[in-house]
């Protein structure tokens, strides 16, 4: 079956394009007209790079969110279960997909799949899109048979990480515009207000006081000086992506997010969260415990933790359960090593995991707002105290003048 390119116009009279699958091109000038469309152009497509149908621009780029592999997941698995073949299933989620980017991997998902390959292997060909737990979960549930029953649980997970996701960024959009603000509005003084008011006391020849001039000084630091400023602050924010690309300084630096007071503890909730839920659904899958390590170390987005995790794998590997290595790494807090134990016990790791993670992430919902709770108070604190400062250095001479008239 071959991918066809057409154009064509509705019902409506609006002009369309897009991607049809038939055998020839009579075929698929039928199923175009079955679908009250009237073919004007139709050309065989590329099965590979383009076959999406749309502009090559707009395809490449086409940002593929969290939320549209979720859905895709999600429709997949209804397909699935309804008892559709899989190739079936990915031709009519090339109809439903509206990502164009997405669209035209699903493409290419298909015909790998269609020329005898697994869906997992189709899937790990594209690892900016499904990354290693996508694929590997999949890999699993075909061994297993259970393919539709791993994909609902895989759209579960997306879909609960963008719902967190989104919650975190809605709590800190307001500190966030906030601060933004707040920095607009004090260069804004420093540069178009203030100097015009302590242009008026010097041409009175009023003795500045020493917050006055230092006011003074800050002014023309910002209207002189600022392309230094940013130049400086550039380089800085250069030179600590450049130290974040070597291995030594990202594992410094993921080292560090966990130690530092209040935030460390939200993104070791984070962490906690994504080891337990990745593990736990890995498990659920049917991986081994090794495989699943393997998984959930690629899925931590934290170089300690990834070190941490390989320890954790070698002494498994040994025979230890997997609780012992996670208490000596010193890391895991006790309530999720307490559940990993009981887990082990009763034979039920992997939902103990999973009610873990569920734990956690209502944890990182209360503990954003709390940050979230501390940040506006600190935003306005910086923000009166400047504005204190900056009255008193121009109430101050007001004062002088005043008491010299008088």
């Amino acid at each position: 079956m071959a991918v066809f390119e057409y154009e064509a116009i509705a019902g409506s009279g609006k002009n369309v394009r897009g991607v049809i699958d038939a055998d020839s091109p009579a075929s698929a000038r039928r199923k175009l007209r079955e679908q009250e469309l009237h073919p004007t152009n139709i050309k065989e497509g590329s099965r590979r790079a383009g076959a999406s149908g749309e502009p090559a621009g707009q395809a490449a780029f086409a940002r593929v969110k969290s939320k549209d592999v979720a859905l895709m997941t999600r429709q997949l698995a209804v397909l699935l279960d309804a008892g559709m073949s899989l190739v079936e299933a990915l031709t009519a989620l090339i109809e439903q997909t509206t990502n164009p980017r997405l669209r035209k991997v699903v493409f290419d998902v298909r015909d790998r799949v269609n020329e005898g390959g697994t869906l997992a292997d189709a899937l790990a060909h594209h690892p900016k899109v499904f990354d290693d737990l996508y694929s590997n979960m999949v890999r699993a549930g075909e061994a297993s048979g259970a393919l539709e029953t791993v994909l609902m649980r895989l759209a579960e997970l997306l879909e609960r990480n963008v719902k967190l996701r989104a919650r975190v960024m809605s709590a800190l959009a307001y500190p966030i515009l906030m601060a933004i603000v707040s920095v607009a509005v004090i260069v804004f003084l420093l540069i178009a207000v203030v100097p015009k008011i302590v242009g008026t006391f010097e041409r009175q020849k009023v003795e500045l006081p020493a917050i006055t001039k230092v006011l003074l000084i800050i002014c023309d630091a910002v209207e002189n000086w600022w392309p230094l400023m940013l130049l400086v602050i550039g380089a800085v924010y250069v030179t600590w992506r450049m130290w974040l690309s070597r291995p030594e300084g990202r594992l410094q630096w993921d080292r560090f997010k966990m130690s530092v007071p209040v935030v460390g503890d939200l993104y070791l909730k984070v962490v906690c969260s994504r080891f337990a839920r990745t593990m736990g659904s890995m498990l659920e899958s049917g991986l081994t415990m090794l495989n699943a390590i393997e998984v959930v170390k690629s899925v931590l987005q934290n170089r300690h933790a990834e070190q941490i995790m390989d320890d954790v794998k070698t002494q498994v590997r040994r025979g230890r359960n997997l609780s012992e290595p996670m208490r000596d790494s010193g890391v895991f807090p006790p309530m999720l090593i307490h559940m990993v134990e009981l887990g082990q016990r009763s034979g039920e790791l992997p939902s103990m995991l999973l009610r873990s993670a569920d734990t956690y992430d209502d944890e990182v919902g209360m503990a954003v707002d709390t940050v979230v709770g501390l940040l506006e108070p600190v935003i306005i604190l910086v923000m009166g105290i400047f504005v204190g400062f900056l009255v008193i250095a121009m109430l101050l001479p007001i004062l002088t003048i005043a008491s010299t008239m008088g």
